[in-house]
């Protein structure tokens, strides 16, 4: 399986609530959106119970917030996709933002891969949810470890910095902004921006039902030219040669040629 999968595949119509249930009985989480996913973490455990013991499950962070743990995730992906030599670049820039779309095509990918592989059967033997917390814990080991070894550092570096600070007083007085004021600036700004993520997610909800109207009918269309009984008659051809096709005007061309060369 590559990334050679055209964009009429069915796999690319696989809708969200599909993909969110195959994530969730798979590795009993509970996403209720496709940007949870974003951090690439539940990626990286899906490649994990398809093969077991091929990703470095020690180097995901599955708390990933910002953008770079993010990213070092998708790095421990693409390596795993590397090595186990899978033809799948992967849109880290994109994946990363949450967008929607982004997240929802690549992880209709993943699906088509992972169901590739046995037959798509689930690993009986896998146990998401202990191989998570293991994880976990490993990370949160080694992240006190580092934590106490810098301390110890940078104690030893600055052998006063346990001792209390001679800071001096300021004369004067200093006129402190009102926190009511403060507090209201923040609330008002909040709402306006809870109003704008909720007017982007109706235009992305709208945009999404858009295109998978377009596909469905698109889909109806290539299954009709594929019936025995059509696909050789010349307009088929030329409407299977445009849909197909990845240079959409010089297909277009070619198909008009047909239709012109048989009437």
């Amino acid at each position: 399986m590559t990334s050679n999968i055209g964009m009429m595949d069915s796999a690319y119509f696989v809708g969200r609530n599909e993909l969110l249930s195959w994530i969730n009985a798979r590795l009993q989480l509970n996403l209720s959106r496709i940007e949870e996913a974003a951090s690439g973490a539940v990626q990286c455990q899906m490649m994990d119970m398809t093969y077991p013991g091929t990703v470095p499950m020690h180097k995901v962070n599955f708390d990933a917030r910002t953008e770079y743990d993010m990213i070092q995730n998708y790095k421990v992906l693409q390596d795993v996709f590397n090595k186990l030599k899978i033809d799948k670049h992967i849109e880290v820039n994109r994946l990363v933002k949450g967008r929607p779309l982004d997240n929802l095509e690549f992880l209709q990918w993943l699906k088509r891969y992972c169901d590739s592989v046995n037959g798509g059967i689930m690993n009986e033997n896998y146990n998401p949810v202990e191989r998570r917390s293991k994880v976990c814990k490993e990370r949160g080991v080694k992240a006190s470890q580092k934590n106490s070894k810098s301390l110890q550092t940078n104690n030893a570096q600055n052998p006063g910095s346990g001792d209390k600070l001679n800071i001096p007083k300021m004369s004067g007085t200093t006129q402190k902004p009102s926190a009511v004021a403060i507090e209201s600036d923040c609330s008002e700004e909040i709402q306006a921006l809870s109003n704008e993520i909720t007017e982007l997610k109706v235009s992305v909800d709208l945009l999404e039902k858009e295109r998978d109207y377009y596909f469905a009918k698109l889909r109806d269309i290539e299954i009709l030219c594929q019936a025995p009984e059509l696909e050789h008659i010349p307009m088929v051809v030329a409407v299977k040669k445009v849909l197909y096709a990845a240079d959409e005007e010089s297909a277009l061309a070619e198909a008009q040629q047909i239709i012109a060369a048989n009437q």
